[in-house]
């Protein structure tokens, strides 16, 4: 007879601490409304998660690449823009030396032609950060580098980057250079050189250099114009990427929450349920203890 009760008690016990089991594990994910709170609960949906936060985790890391580029470009087209800019004015001082002009006016065109010159390899030697915008990939030091007279006048200018493009990932498969190419970093150093022939000419009056100066300016016009436009191409297509990858990580957030995420209508009916089974499993087991004791007393 003690043997049949051991066993039966046994098996309330096993009952109730399974019933506690699955009751505190509905408390849990009611709690914190996730379906799996360890591996081994679900192997294939936790390696399924696994996949999905990795996956994740490369499109944030692809979101932050698209932010640095997205400011890598904007302050590259401000640059050009300066770059632009200073170029057309220089055309502009040529033109108006070229005209009938008194020494008076010819010294006033150079001296703003050399404020230009300053101006210039400020922009050309412009950071973002810590790093040079138009050196390549050499961006530890200027771009741009000027030799100057005794009255510290620009004579000469020299470009101390390099010709290599430094490439961010957009995703697995495509990247972007969205600085300055090197093509447009050569320009600037032609540009500055060329404003040092155009000062220099307008300051001895000499029409044939003028002449020379004017329409070297012109040519380069199409190097800024080129770069410009490729410029606001690569901010396009940063930002198509960019959205593509937003939308990547929306479907697998999506998708995280689909293994995870617990039915919380459900799990509260469940819960409730598991309680309620719960509280009559200790009452039983009272009883049958409660009779079992009885029992062995007689």
């Amino acid at each position: 007879m003690r043997i049949a009760t051991n066993t039966i008690h046994d098996t309330v016990v096993r009952q109730i601490q399974l019933l506690g089991t699955q009751t505190s594990k509905l408390q849990t994910q009611v709690a914190t409304g996730q379906r799996i709170l360890s591996a081994d609960e679900d192997p294939a949906a936790s390696a399924r998660v696994l996949n999905h936060q990795s996956e994740l985790r490369r499109v944030d890391q692809f979101d932050e690449n698209a932010a640095r580029a997205i400011e890598i470009s904007q302050a590259t087209f401000a640059g050009l823009r300066d770059v632009k800019e200073i170029s057309d004015r220089a055309t502009e001082l040529a033109t108006l030396g070229r005209a009938p002009s008194g020494p008076e006016a010819l010294g006033a065109y150079s001296a703003e032609v050399n404020q230009l010159i300053e101006q210039l390899l400020q922009v050309g030697n412009t950071r973002l950060g810590n790093d040079y915008l138009f050196a390549g990939t050499a961006v530890d030091a200027p771009a741009y580098s000027a030799t100057r007279d005794a009255n510290g006048n620009v004579t000469a200018v020299t470009y101390d980057g390099n010709n290599s493009l430094a490439s961010i990932p957009l995703s697995e498969v495509a990247s972007v250079a969205p600085g300055s190419n090197p093509d447009t970093n050569l320009a600037i150093r032609d540009l500055l050189n060329q404003l040092v022939s155009l000062r220099d000419a307008l300051a001895s009056n000499d029409g044939a250099a003028l002449a020379t100066a004017q329409s070297s300016l012109i040519n380069g016009e199409n190097v800024l114009v080129t770069a410009l436009a490729a410029n606001g191409a690569v901010q396009t297509r940063i930002e198509v990427n960019r959205a593509q990858q937003q939308g990547r990580g929306d479907s697998i957030v999506e998708l995280l929450g689909r293994e995870t995420n617990v039915d919380l209508p459900d799990a509260i009916v469940r819960l409730n349920q598991a309680q309620l089974a719960y509280q009559a499993a200790l009452q039983s087991s009272a009883s049958i203890m409660k009779i079992s004791l009885l029992d062995y007393i007689r």
